[in-house]
């Protein structure tokens, strides 16, 4: 029976007009609602009647029509797959307007259909839909026999083949049912109906549902081979497979009609079985391959492997399996190879000019997850096992030599710093590795071990500095300087004890200022950017302040030099004397071994000091004798000659102005200075023949009788006699320690009263770590040495302990 959607409304609208006329009048009054209520049953049941005769006769001109109708289409529609002959436009047009006309006609003459079951019950464009169906699954099954028992590359060709027909004469189907697909189709999948396809979509589904479904296994199976075999290095059509994976591609239609395709039939048809069939392979030809040569030559292989894969994803798989087959082949080639890999790294490593295949295992090591993490650790230690072997080389050497250490160390930073650039890519997990490696070996090595102490590394740097920015013939010019400087500080940035180098390198700068051997102002300044850039301001604040004095030092030697010019001629101006006035706060010295100032110079000491009384009160001026140094011109030898000596020199050989001959008990009387000091002076004095003793330079007694050497010759006229001493020297090195040790012990206690003044309250424990974090930028300290300084502190009563929490501190405001 053909159900229409009427209900009882609808079945009033369409009652005869006799039946309503014949009602009795009711002269303008409303019938009253007992009378509608009593109406007949037999008058409706009667319509009803009349509604099922005519639904019937409209399927009965429905059927006929579609009859008709079909018989019309079908020759075409089969002219049309089975592609015996060209479609002629005409019969194309011919074949549109028969359906379009079968789809306007029918819903002209015939009725709304009511639904009691069946959602779509009798809609004509649904039954032509369905015929359409049918014919299609009839066409594919009468195909498929075709295919049956096929295998291998036979079954591809037949199935591609009949799947680029099929497709061809389905899009024409489609365009000629355009009316069926923009109307009924339309609608019905706007009424939610998600399994109503247009009817190119619909040829898909019923390729899927009958051929697919029944050749999907030897498809696949026959696509493996056809691959395994081009991984073997065979030639294939590799237009078969490209027809398959297409073909499975557009069969994922999605119920909803959005783009793109899902992937559900390539992925469950195809892409799985390739995976595993893909990891099964390379794992037996890894394994194999291994077995039979070198780790280098799989490197190589994998490469080849890896690169050969994406290409066949460009060439004839989807792009989709890209990436799952990326990590496929990576886990079957890389990852379960892992420990080989490792083994031959270190191989590589030690090996020479083997960059290439460093940077080949890098490249496939960093593909997978894990890859590199044992790679580091091996280089880390191989990195610090060298430097530690390049250090004991020269160990004895640069003890004492300061160039000798530190080219050892930038030889091997420089060798593997460029291997992490070339071969590692610059990677930030091999960087770290090369920094703790370097950390290590620099602090702690053979020549640290040798002078036992891990100070030593940064006072040796600070004296390669000094070397640098000396005025010296070995010094590099002016550009290669720079470099040098940021290799010092390529050193610099691993040097734990940085607080050491600040110490020697700020004594070694002041004595450059002092005595004017600076190379260049510009290379001084330089350093020390680069020293503020890399710790701080505070860290560079007193070295700034030292150029600070030294330019103050110039502006006020000139108004000095002014000042004696306008003093009368008699009061004895005619010797050249300048001055440095340094501030202590800033300056690594203190005061030195006294002497009495030479008769010569006393009066020009006098005079500057009362100037600068009167340029500022209240100020106290330390005269620094011991760094203090001057120019003699000689007339007493047959040439004259000027020496460059230190004031105590000077205050010795102006001795000789009275008399030839003095003893060394005379000559410290005289001159105030203290018996050690006095016998290395004259020890130089001697060692440069400027004066003789019958007792010998090495044996000097307070009874020695040392005698002006009258035959002094040299092939300079200008001598510089002007070395240091010995007593200086040990005196220096056991100051800088000492106030090493100060500046820590302070730089401590600041570090502890900064965090329990923020913290207020704070445990022990945590409080030692914190200030290990804060100091550890300057230096390492001890434990025992933060645990002093607590004590120091609560002495001083910066902090205090709770009352019954023993380990815990708080701040005393």
């Amino acid at each position: 029976m053909f159900n229409v959607f009427f209900g009882r409304k609808a079945s009033r609208k369409q009652e005869p007009e006799t039946s309503r006329k014949q009602q009795p009048e009711t002269s303008g009054k409303q019938e009253p609602e007992t009378t509608r209520k009593q109406e007949p049953e037999t008058s409706r049941n009667e319509q009803q009647v009349k509604l099922i005769i005519q639904s019937n006769q409209s399927k009965l001109e429905r059927s006929q029509k579609l009859n008709e109708t079909w018989t019309e289409l079908v020759g075409d529609i089969t002219q049309i797959y089975k592609q015996e002959q060209n479609l002629l436009p005409s019969s194309y047009i011919a074949l549109y307007t028969k359906v379009y006309n079968y789809c306007v006609t029918a819903k002209e003459t015939s009725a709304k259909p009511v639904i009691y079951g069946d959602r779509m019950a009798q809609w004509p464009e649904h039954l032509l839909h369905n015929r359409l169906k049918e014919f299609l699954e009839q066409y594919l099954l009468s195909s498929l026999e075709s295919g049956i028992g096929l295998v291998d590359v036979e079954v591809l060709r037949f199935y591609t083949k009949r799947w680029e027909e099929y497709q061809f004469s389905s899009e024409v189907l489609d365009g000629a049912c355009g009316y069926l697909n923009r109307h009924w189709v339309m609608r019905e999948r706007q009424e939610g109906h998600k399994d109503v396809y247009e009817v190119y979509e619909m040829a898909l589904v019923t390729w899927r549902e009958n051929l697919l479904k029944n050749l999907n296994k030897p498809i696949t199976s026959a696509v493996l081979k056809l691959i395994e075999r081009e991984r073997n290095g065979e030639t294939i059509n590799s237009r078969l497979i490209s027809g398959v994976v297409n073909c499975y591609v557009k069969l994922g239609l999605n119920k909803d009609g959005a783009d793109p395709p899902s992937l559900s039939v390539y992925k469950e048809g195809f892409e799985n079985v390739f995976l595993e069939d893909t990891e099964m392979f390379y794992a037996r030809e890894s394994a194999e391959f291994l077995r039979q040569n070198p780790v280098t030559e799989y490197l190589k292989r994998v490469e080849q492997r890896l690169s050969e894969e994406e290409k066949r994803v460009r060439v004839y798989l989807h792009e989709s399996t890209q990436k799952s087959l990326k990590e496929t082949c990576e886990r079957a080639l890389i990852q379960n190879h892992l420990e080989q890999f490792n083994a031959e790294f270190q191989n590589l490593l030690d090996s020479n000019d083997r960059n290439c295949e460093l940077q080949r295992m890098y490249s496939l090591m960093v593909r997978v997850p894990g890859g590199l993490v044992e790679l580091k650790t091996i280089l880390e230690a191989h990195i610090h096992n060298q430097g530690l072997a390049a250090i004991a080389k020269c160990a004895e050497t640069a003890l004492t030599d300061p160039r000798i250490y530190v080219q050892s160390i930038l030889d091997v930073h420089k060798t593997y710093n460029d291997l992490v650039i070339t071969a590692f890519d610059n990677d930030s997990g091999f960087v770290t590795a090369l920094d703790k490696s370097c950390g290590n070996f620099i602090n702690r090595n053979a020549v640290t071990a040798a002078s036992g102490s891990s100070g030593k590394s940064p006072e040796l740097l600070a004296k390669y500095c000094d070397l640098l920015l000396k005025k010296s013939s070995k010094n590099p010019e002016e550009g290669e300087l720079e470099d040098a400087l940021n290799q010092v500080m390529i050193v610099f940035k691993y040097i734990e004890d940085k607080d050491v180098f600040q110490n020697f390198y700020s004594r070694m700068l002041a004595k450059r200022l002092v005595q004017y051997v600076s190379a260049s102002d510009d290379a001084e300044a330089s350093m020390i950017s680069k020293l503020k850039q890399a710790c701080g301001f505070e860290y560079t604040n007193k070295l700034q302040r030292m150029f600070q004095d030294i330019g103050i030092s110039k502006r006020l030697n000139g108004k000095f030099k002014q000042h004696v010019k306008k003093m009368p001629q008699s009061a004895g101006n005619d010797i050249d004397f300048s001055i440095l006035v340094l501030s202590s706060g800033s300056w690594p010295f203190k005061q030195g071994a006294a002497c009495s100032v030479p008769f010569e110079l006393e009066q020009s000491v006098h005079r500057f000091n009362e100037f600068y009384a009167n340029q500022h009160s209240g100020r106290k001026l330390t005269w620094l004798y011991n760094l203090s140094r001057g120019e003699l011109v000689t007339n007493c030898f047959r040439l004259q000659y000027t020496l460059q000596a230190s004031t105590f020199q000077m205050a010795v050989l102006l001795q000789f102005n009275e008399q030839t001959t003095w003893t060394v008990q005379q000559l410290g009387e005289n001159t105030t200075i203290k018996h050690d000091t006095l016998v290395q002076v004259l020890q130089l004095l001697l060692k440069a023949k400027l004066l003789t003793c019958s007792d010998g330079e090495a044996d000097l007694q307070p009874g020695s009788r040392v005698e002006l050497n009258t035959e002094f010759k040299n092939k300079k006229l200008r001598i510089n006699i002007n070395f240091p001493l010995k007593v200086e020297q040990k005196v220096d090195q056991k100051a800088t320690q000492r106030h090493i040790e100060e500046d820590r012990m302070m730089l401590v206690q600041a570090a502890i009263v900064r965090i329990m003044k923020m913290r207020k309250t704070l445990q022990h424990s945590q409080l030692i770590g914190e200030v290990l974090n804060q100091v550890s930028t300057r230096f390492i300290p001890k434990v025992t040495m933060v645990k002093k300084c607590i004590d120091i502190l609560m002495q001083k009563e910066y902090i205090e302990r709770l009352k019954n929490q023993k380990d815990m501190y708080s701040y005393v405001a």
